[in-house]
């Protein structure tokens, strides 16, 4: 990897001379009405609902102190009032209201006697995103919304997972990539490509660097650090494949389960029966797909978007409705202003529910569907997170579609569920009073 690729990143814009003049102007008049802080309303009201995220991770970042407010207004942040995040509020165009000592007051006296809670939010997390060299941004709904929202963050790989010490990273997001080693099995279709081709040789490259024989082998191995990473108290969020594949890589470690078309040996007919489910996060007792031409892995999945005959068509999820002061932690996973958001697809859609192992929190479902969306867990000293499809803002998501604009849509619900898991890290954890 090129030292250029770990460089922290995020969203930079040009403004015109005119914007900033207007900007002063607003904030020399402001500056003589501040109140002590500042309310960023999530409901309906508000203009920008994902950069609203990243204003409250630069307030985190600039040293301030921060709130959530839990079901407060579709999940409202409280921020200190000064002059450099009114300016910034205005810039991106987040909608943020001067609240005084008496009227945050009030509101804490409503949060106490309803379904909310106030979370103290304490530093900026760090952020890391496993995605492969020359992935181009729109190829992942995390990477948007981060540089949207503003977010820093660095870029890892497989490299990078094997040899650093990923402690120093709060919060690890996964997405499309296969961990069983098989590329998605997009060699059914597009072995012959020169991008499919590079990929490959890219993977057996490292894979032979680090001392494994295979590209399934390297995967095995990285997944394995992940599951350790979570295990001494790491956060990882995941969407599409990787969701599905991880867990199949940490479960079937001592298991050949990826395709001969990689390393020549078939798959183990006992594979299911070898899988070892105490060392997954998720799920349990898949069966995997031994069906060489069939483009799915396992029976994790409801939705098998990539085989015709098992297609399922999408419909809506709908949010839980958690207490607040009773399970935080889920409560912020589900902050929204919306609760019932169109479905989307992704190599994994959804999750079957007889898959999922016991004590797994069920954030979202399908009424009247054998699957749910959107799922968390404690693993070790950690937790976890997984949100099926790819983006919540493109449904079918085909291959070589144009990037999603979220300029176009910056109050998408789908796309809150990603931010509301990046600054879940971010959050003085109070512990569960069931």
């Amino acid at each position: 990897m090129s030292d250029g690729a770990k460089t922290p990143q995020r969203g930079g814009r040009r403004f015109p001379a005119a914007l900033w003049l207007a900007v002063l102007a607003s904030t020399l008049v402001s500056g003589a009405v501040r109140a002590q802080n500042l309310l960023v309303p999530m409901d309906e009201a508000q203009q920008n609902h994902l950069r609203a995220y990243g204003l409250t991770y630069f307030a985190l970042k600039e040293g301030d102190r921060a709130e959530w407010w839990l079901n407060y207004r579709g999940g409202s942040f409280l921020l200190p009032d000064n002059p450099g995040l009114r300016r910034k509020a205005a810039l991106d165009g987040v909608t943020v209201q001067p609240i005084d000592a008496a009227g945050v007051a009030e509101a804490r006296r409503e949060i106490a006697q309803s379904n909310m809670d106030a979370i103290p939010l304490e530093k900026a997390p760090h952020v890391a995103i496993y995605s492969p060299p020359k992935s181009p941004p729109w190829d992942d709904a995390v990477t948007l919304a981060l540089r949207y929202a503003g977010i820093d963050y660095t870029q890892i790989w497989d490299d990078d997972v094997l040899t650093e010490d990923l402690s120093k990273y709060d919060w690890i997001h996964l997405f499309h990539e296969d961990f069983t080693g098989q590329f998605n099995k997009l060699y059914l279709t597009y072995r012959n490509e020169p991008w499919f081709i590079e990929e490959r040789d890219r993977d057996l490259t490292t894979a032979q660097r680090h001392g494994y024989a295979t590209v399934p082998a390297l995967k095995k191995a990285v997944a394995a650090r992940l599951r350790d990473f979570v295990d001494r108290g790491g956060f990882i969020f995941a969407m599409c494949g990787a969701t599905e594949t991880l867990e199949l890589a940490l479960a079937g470690q001592n298991v050949d389960i990826a395709a001969p078309f990689l390393d020549g040996t078939p798959i183990d007919p006992d594979a299911d029966a070898k899988m070892d489910w105490t060392r997954s996060f998720a799920f349990q007792g898949a069966h995997i797909e031994m069906n060489l031409g069939v483009n799915a892995m396992s029976d994790i999945d409801g939705h098998q978007v990539n085989v015709p005959s098992r297609r399922q068509s999408l419909g809506t999820f709908t949010l839980f409705n958690f207490s607040a002061k009773f399970d935080p932690v889920a409560t912020m996973l589900v902050q929204d202003h919306r609760t019932v958001i169109p479905d989307f697809y992704g190599v994994t859609t959804s999750f079957v529910k007889a898959r999922l192992k016991p004590g797994v929190t069920v954030l979202a479902t399908e009424e009247g569907t054998p699957w749910v969306k959107y799922i968390h867990g404690d693993y070790g000293k950690g937790s976890w997170t997984y949100l099926g499809g790819h983006d919540p803002e493109d449904p079918q998501h085909n291959i070589g579609a144009p990037p999603t604009d979220l300029a176009q849509r910056p109050n998408s619900p789908g796309y809150r569920l990603i931010l509301n898991n990046v600054l879940f890290p971010a959050a003085k954890k109070k512990p569960l009073k069931t």
